[in-house]
């Protein structure tokens, strides 16, 4: 999943990070993965109850944890307690990762070779990394930057001051105008007093047939990864946050703010302005009325609206109450 966009280091062992920990020493880390993807030779981590199934079945070597959680934990799995799972976890990525805690410059971009890219048309002053893959029909607008080892499919639209790494985009992708795709997410943990960087070892995964219109901003994921699901179209402006995954054939309204971790289904309806609240699982077929603050997840085909957000009967039946105070 991180190979293609970010430098590992090398294969620690164990005992080289966690010094005091009473597991195999010689557990050799392939890798950092959620818990659901999490394999014998990998370590993950469990810090909330909500991912209590995710934890039950989860086939990581090892995983980080708290005394709070480390019984829900299959036998297999080697447990290392710790106080901050968090922090442990973003001091993991950083050695393994160590380029993963802040967007450096891409310093292999160049003017495309149109050799290589003989079926893709680009406008003036694009820059194009290295190992960059573009399929057939491609149209990429003025001033656009693709950063080294993104993949962009066939018969895809690229706008105009766009900036695209860390990500893949499948065939007939639109971007429009200044979007910023696979960047660096929104990820602190604030311990003592300070506030300490998360690694983003993630990509941004953009299905075919999306549409994203001006300005919106997608940031790549920290552990897991961001994705657009089929034929889903994004307004002007709207903000998609670190691991979030969009189902299929979603509309959302301009300005929409959707923090880390959440679960957009199939068929969704967001409506101008509204924000979703980050570790939440929106449900299929759901509408969501412009300006409403989710803070608590919904089921399947609910309407609703509102700060809190309410199913849309009760929203009505509150204003009606108000007024006539």
């Amino acid at each position: 999943m991180n190979k293609i966009f970010f430098f590992k280091k090398k294969k620690y062992k164990i005992s080289e990070i966690f010094t005091k920990s009473k597991i195999n020493k010689d557990f050799l880390i392939e890798n950092v993965k959620p818990l659901q993807q999490a394999g014998p030779k990998d370590i993950s981590f469990l810090d909330h109850i909500r991912y209590k199934e995710d934890a039950v079945n989860t086939k990581a070597g090892v995983c980080i944890t708290t005394d709070k959680f480390v019984k829900l934990l299959p036998n297999k799995t080697q447990k290392i307690i710790v106080k901050s799972v968090l922090f442990e976890i973003a001091k993991l990525l950083k050695k393994i990762y160590p380029d993963s805690d802040i967007d450096y410059p891409d310093f292999s971009l160049k003017i495309p070779n149109k050799k290589k890219y003989r079926t893709v048309k680009f406008s003036n002053n694009v820059l194009v990394g290295k190992n960059v893959k573009i399929g057939n029909n491609s149209v990429i607008g003025s001033n656009t930057i693709i950063g080294q080892n993104v993949i962009i499919g066939k018969d895809c639209v690229i706008g105009s001051g766009v900036i695209i790494k860390n990500s893949i985009l499948g065939d007939r992708v639109v971007l429009q105008d200044d979007c910023k795709i696979g960047q660096k997410g929104f990820g602190f943990i604030p311990l003592k007093g300070k506030n300490f960087k998360f690694p983003h070892i993630g990509k941004v995964l953009i299905k075919d047939d999306v549409e994203i219109s001006s300005g919106c901003t997608i940031d790549r994921g920290s552990i897991d990864d961001t994705v657009i699901g089929n034929n889903t179209y994004l307004d002007n402006q709207v903000h998609v946050a670190h691991n979030v995954k969009i189902g299929s054939n979603c509309m959302i309204a301009g300005q929409v703010g959707i923090a880390g971790s959440s679960k957009i289904g199939n068929q969704v309806s967001i409506g101008g302005q509204a924000g979703i609240s980050g570790h939440l699982i929106i449900g299929n077929n759901v509408k969501i009325g412009g300006g409403s603050g989710v803070v608590k997840n919904i089921e399947n085909n609910e309407v609703v609206m509102g700060y809190p957000a309410l199913p849309l009967k009760e929203f009505l039946k509150k204003n009606e109450r108000d007024r006539n105070r």
